[in-house]
């Protein structure tokens, strides 16, 4: 299977199941859209009606080169990985490697368009105590197998309200360390609002990375990000934002916002976190039911995609300026990445990673908290529902019908398993907008790595 498109003065050529990228010109283009099932008389003649001044011999030498490369395995390779399908997840089987610590389920910031609820996650508000905290990190060495690294969230609501938990939290997981040979990397997920010179000095000396809620334009942040007054967030959390950022050192961080129905044309408040200083940037479509009014409508969707290509432009030239930076979304290595069982079997929700109420209870992932359909068990007695976490491990891209004959498979495994359920009711299910933006994104992604390839 192949994938032909045009970007940005490229003529480009994925085939899907090798991973094999090419830019050719406009006759080879045109030659391999017609190539898989003609012999050679019909392709040839096929190319020669639309490069009716193409000699006979240049024909011949693109026809040779496309066999040679089909020979190869680069051009037209078969697709050999479904009965791969579920092997990493079988392997693994009951092994945790990843944690999402809700600390707080309670927030100091009303966001209209919070998957979460403003936090509370359909439920009561809470902050999970120390004990329970401790728990978990201990049901996470218990069922992590010979991982030696694992991975913690403070997640919420807003994490910073329960920040003396946090801390302790992590210093209980360095003792573990010493006693079990484990490694702990911590992020912190926060709205800002709380953050002091402790927050900055602790978050940058044991956080491995930190997630910033920044909608990019004060006119869009302040919009939606308000906190139980009404008032508007951004003049509060920007200077804050800015210090930890300047102290952190290069350690790792995101700037992380999302775009609604308000503002498709994000590149706008891409370019006000560039204006701020920041340059680790995500900027996530907002996933809401259709009747919510920040939903993308379909009038929506051609602007995001047109700002999508924008953007990658907008990258490439401030590369060649010297002055670069990343967008979460088109980091991708087209020769070193996943190996081909991680995927084909996305991202481990509910297998390999789960999330923790701060009663300590298990969900899949923090997106399926409060759906009590999807509880798993909690950090005492482990996955007491074990249905429920089959279907999170029977989750790959073969096991979508929509998928199996997608070009964008490989990169995307099947797509998020939350976003699925809340579009369709199932976690099988395909969520189109966000499927048809993540091939939009795949597209510049690639683009890019072209375009610096080729200089």
């Amino acid at each position: 299977m192949i994938h032909q498109y045009k970007l940005n003065g490229f003529n480009i050529v994925l085939d899907v199941c090798s991973g094999s990228i090419h830019a050719v010109d406009e006759l080879t283009y045109d030659m391999i859209a017609c190539f898989e099932d003609g012999d050679r008389d019909a392709v040839l003649a096929a190319t020669r009606a639309r490069h009716p001044d193409a000699t006979d011999s240049a024909l011949c030498e693109v026809y040779d080169a496309l066999c040679a490369l089909r020979e190869a395995g680069k051009l037209f390779a078969p697709d050999t990985f479904a009965p791969m399908a579920g092997r990493l997840k079988e392997k693994s089987a009951g092994v945790v490697k990843a944690l999402c610590l809700h600390v707080a389920h309670t927030c100091n910031l009303n966001c209209a368009y919070c998957f979460a609820s403003q936090g509370k996650y359909h439920g009561e508000r809470a902050v999970m105590s120390l004990d329970v905290g401790k728990r978990a990190l201990d049901f996470l060495i218990e069922h992590s197998g010979t991982r030696r690294n694992l991975e913690v969230d403070f997640f919420g609501g807003e994490p910073l309200m329960n920040w003396e938990v946090c801390k302790e939290l992590v210093r209980y997981a360095r003792t573990r360390e010493a006693e079990t040979g484990k490694r702990f990397r911590f992020t912190l997920t926060t709205n800002g609002m709380l953050i002091d010179d402790d927050v900055i000095d602790f978050a940058n000396r044991e956080m491995h990375n930190v997630v910033l809620s920044l909608d990019g334009r004060k006119e869009i942040h302040d919009r939606w990000r308000v906190d139980y007054a009404g008032n508007g967030s951004w003049e509060r959390i920007v200077p804050k934002f800015q210090r930890l950022v300047a102290a952190r050192g290069g350690k790792g961080y995101y700037m992380r916002g999302t775009f609604t129905h308000n503002n498709p044309d994000f590149l706008k408040d891409i370019e006000t976190m560039l204006d701020l200083g920041f340059t680790e940037l995500s900027m996530e479509p907002v996933v809401a039911a259709p009747d919510d009014p920040n939903a993308l409508t379909a009038e929506d969707i051609p602007v995001v995609m047109q700002q999508y290509e924008a953007l990658a432009k907008l990258m490439l030239a401030r590369e060649k300026e010297g002055r670069p930076f990343t967008f979460y979304h088109y980091m991708i290595d087209l020769t070193g990445g996943p190996c081909i069982y991680k995927r084909i079997s996305g991202c481990g929700s509910g297998t390999e990673y789960m999330a923790v109420t701060p009663w300590g209870d298990l969900y899949p992932c923090h997106q399926f908290v409060g759906e009590e359909a999807f509880r798993l068990g909690d950090i005492w007695q482990g996955v007491t529902a074990p249905d429920v976490q089959e279907q999170f491990a029977a989750c790959n891209v073969y096991a979508k019908p929509e998928c199996r004959d997608c070009w964008a498979r490989l990169y995307c495994s099947g797509g998020c398993a939350a976003n699925a359920f809340h579009a369709t009711g199932s976690v099988n299910g395909v969520y189109e907008t966000g499927c048809a933006l993540f091939k939009k994104r795949m597209e510049c992604a690639i683009m890019m790595a072209i375009a610096r390839q080729l200089g």
